[in-house]
């Protein structure tokens, strides 16, 4: 068996217009593909950033009580997905950047075993994600 490399990264996310301007506009991904699955009821939205897919998958209809979706639990850490990490070349300018379109930044860290600096922000669902210099 040869695995050569990660093709996507699947998401459930509970807005599909909070999660794509996030994606899109905020992160800076590119749309390779938009549709509404109506077998599904539920919208598909697939990402390309330097060449790594992330597919956003929203149901149609809102789910505020959460039946068809649980929310993600947030302390103890669940089992499955921990975070998305993000290469950056400057953390101090990015995490500024991100910041300034409104998003929470957490301090900027250094990793104990790598020696490189590191951060965290949420997406609009509360899923952790890391940028890694």
């Amino acid at each position: 068996m040869a695995l050569s490399a990660v093709h996507h990264v699947a998401l459930l996310v509970s807005d599909y217009q909070k999660s794509r301007e996030f994606y899109v506009d905020k992160l800076g991904f590119h749309i390779i593909r938009e549709n509404f699955r109506k077998e599904r009821g539920d919208y598909k939205l697939d990402l390309e950033l330097d060449g790594v897919e992330l597919e956003i998958f929203a149901p149609a209809e809102k789910d505020p009580e959460h039946k068809l979706h649980p929310e993600r639990p947030d302390f103890p850490e669940a089992y499955g997905l921990r975070h998305l990490a993000f290469t950056v070349t400057d953390i101090e300018k990015t995490a500024a950047e991100l910041q300034a379109k409104g998003i929470e930044m957490e301090p900027i860290r250094v990793d104990e075993f790598s020696g490189g600096k590191f951060t965290f922000f949420k997406d609009p669902d509360g899923l952790p994600l890391e940028l890694h210099e």
